[in-house]
C-alpha cells in the first residue's frame, strides 16, 4: 500500500516498483526503483496530465519537495509531477560503497553498474509509465542536465511513451566521445575562472595562499578525505552554478585562523570543502560519469579517464606551474579524475571497479540520430548560453539534429536556472509547448 504524505499545498505518494537489472533479460534479477508522486493539494483526483521529472547527475536523486518548492510550484498549475530516484540512487537499490561490495569482485561490480546508464533509466520509466498511465497513455517529460541526456534517450528508444519533452541545461552532443566534451569544457572552465577573478580580484592571492600551503602538506578533511592541491582545484565545479562564484569566495574568507603554532586551515573551511568535494551522497557521479559518453559508434574504445588525459593540453590548470609563474591558479570543473578515488573515502572502495568502467569498450549507443530525424515528438530545451557544464555549441547542433526541437537560449541564468529562477524558466517552456510563445 503506497504511503500518502500531506503538506502545506501538495499530496505526496510514494510509489515502488520492480525492474529487471538488464532489460534484455526481463525474467532475470530484479532491482527497486523509487518515485515519489507530487499533485497539488485538492487535485488529487483531477484528470491532470502527469510530468516525469528526470534529475540531473548521472547519480542524483530526485530532489525531496518541501510544500510546493521552487520549479515545482509552477508544474503543478498543469501537471501530476513524478520525481524518479534514478536506479542506483536514493531510495532505488542504491550502489554505493556499502552495498556494492555485495555484488562480489570489482569485475561483478562493474558488470552490474553496466546497466546503470541512460538507456536503463528509460526502461525503467517506461515500465513505470505502463504500470501508473496503462499502454495507451502517454505523458510529459522534464530532464534537467544529466536529465536532459535522458530525455534524447527516451525520444531514441521509446517516443511513443511522449507527450511533449521539456529540456533544462541537458542537450547532449550527440556524436561527442568523452574526450571530445572534456577538450572543449577546459576552455569554458578557464572563462568561468577568469571571470570569478574579476569579480573577486582578491581572490588571485587567497587561492594560491591556499595552494602553497596544500602544495608543502595536504590537509585532511573532517570526513577523512585528503585535501591536495589538485583536490583544491576541483571546487571549481562550483563556478558553473549561478551564486558558486559568490559561494566560492565566502569559502575562502574562512580559510585562516591563526592557531597555536601559527597561521592553519580553519576547520570551518576545511568543513565547507568536505560539504563540496564529498561524493557520499551521490558516487555514481563520479563511478560512471565519463561512462555517459560511451557509444559504440562514436568511439568504440574505452572512455579510459578522458578528463585526466586531456588535461594535459591544458597547461594553465597546472597549480604548481601557476605558483612558479606567479600566475593564478585555475580551478577545474565538472570532472572526475581517477586520484579522487584515492582521496575520497566514500570512493576509495570502488577505485578497481571504476578502472575497469574507465577501460570498457563497445559500449552501447544511447542516441538514434535517425529516429531523432524523424522526431514528432514536441521538445522544448532551454540552453544556456553561459553553460560551464555542457557545451553551447553541442547543444544546438543538437537541438538542428532533433526534428521540431524549438531552443530558448538565455544568458539570464546559469546551468541551475531550473532550480533558482522561482519557476520563471519552467514557466516560459510551458509556454512554448502551449503555444503562447
Amino acid at each position: 500500500m503506497s504511503v500518502v504524505i500531506r503538506q502545506p499545498g501538495v499530496v505526496l505518494t510514494d510509489h515502488l516498483f520492480q525492474v529487471p537489472l538488464d532489460h534484455d533479460v526481463p525474467q532475470g534479477e530484479q532491482i527497486e526503483v523509487y518515485a515519489r508522486e507530487v499533485v497539488a493539494a485538492g487535485k488529487e483526483r483531477a484528470e491532470l496530465p502527469w510530468l516525469l521529472y528526470l534529475q540531473g547527475g548521472p547519480g542524483g536523486r530526485a530532489a525531496r519537495p518541501v510544500g510546493r518548492d521552487n520549479w515545482l510550484d509552477r508544474a503543478l498549475e498543469d501537471y501530476r509531477v513524478l520525481l524518479l530516484d534514478q536506479r542506483g540512487t536514493g531510495r532505488s537499490t542504491p550502489a554505493t560503497r556499502q552495498t556494492l561490495p555485495v555484488r562480489g569482485s570489482a569485475a561483478a561490480q562493474a558488470e552490474y553498474l553496466s546497466h546503470f546508464r541512460a538507456d536503463s533509466i528509460v526502461r525503467d520509466a517506461e515500465l513505470i509509465r505502463r504500470q501508473l498511465l496503462g499502454d495507451e497513455r502517454r505523458w510529459s517529460l522534464l530532464g534537467q542536465s544529466f536529465g536532459g541526456f535522458c530525455t534524447l534517450t527516451y525520444l531514441s528508444l521509446a517516443p511513443e511513451g511522449l507527450r511533449e519533452a521539456l529540456v533544462t541545461g541537458g542537450l547532449a552532443g550527440l556524436r561527442s566521445s568523452a574526450t571530445d566534451v572534456y577538450r572543449a569544457a577546459y576552455p569554458r572552465v578557464a572563462r568561468k575562472n577568469a571571470a570569478h577573478y574579476a569579480r573577486y580580484p582578491e581572490d588571485v592571492e587567497a587561492v594560491r595562499r591556499v595552494a602553497e600551503h596544500l602544495l608543502a602538506a595536504p590537509a585532511e578533511l573532517p570526513g577523512g578525505g585528503r585535501l591536495t592541491v589538485r583536490a583544491f582545484q576541483s571546487l571549481g565545479l562550483m563556478l558553473g552554478a549561478g551564486n558558486g562564484s559568490d559561494l566560492l569566495h565566502y569559502l575562502l574568507e574562512d580559510a585562516w585562523v591563526h592557531g597555536a603554532s601559527g597561521p592553519e586551515l580553519s576547520d570551518a573551511f576545511l568543513a565547507g570543502v568536505q560539504s563540496k568535494l564529498s561524493f557520499a551522497e551521490g558516487p555514481l557521479y563520479a563511478v560512471l560519469h565519463e561512462s555517459i559518453y560511451g557509444q559504440r559508434s562514436v568511439d568504440p574504445g574505452p572512455t579510459g579517464w578522458a578528463a585526466e588525459q586531456v588535461r594535459a593540453e591544458f597547461p594553465e590548470f597546472d597549480a604548481a606551474q601557476a605558483l612558479t609563474d606567479d600566475a593564478p591558479m585555475l580551478f577545474t570543473g565538472e570532472m572526475i579524475y581517477p586520484w579522487m578515488f584515492e582521496t575520497d573515502p566514500a570512493l576509495r572502495p570502488l577505485r578497481e571497479t571504476a578502472d575497469l568502467l574507465a577501460g570498457r569498450t563497445d559500449w552501447p549507443d544511447l542516441y538514434a540520430p535517425d529516429v531523432l530525424a524523424a522526431n514528432r515528438v514536441p521538445v522544448f530545451a532551454a540552453v544556456y548560453h553561459d553553460d560551464m557544464y555542457v557545451d553551447t555549441a553541442d547543444s544546438l547542433a543538437t537541438a538542428d539534429a532533433v526534428r521540431g526541437l524549438r531552443t530558448w537560449v538565455t544568458n539570464e541564468w546559469e546551468h541551475d536556472g531550473l532550480r533558482v529562477s522561482d519557476g520563471k524558466v519552467l514557466d516560459r517552456l510551458i509556454g512554448m509547448a502551449q503555444g503562447r510563445l
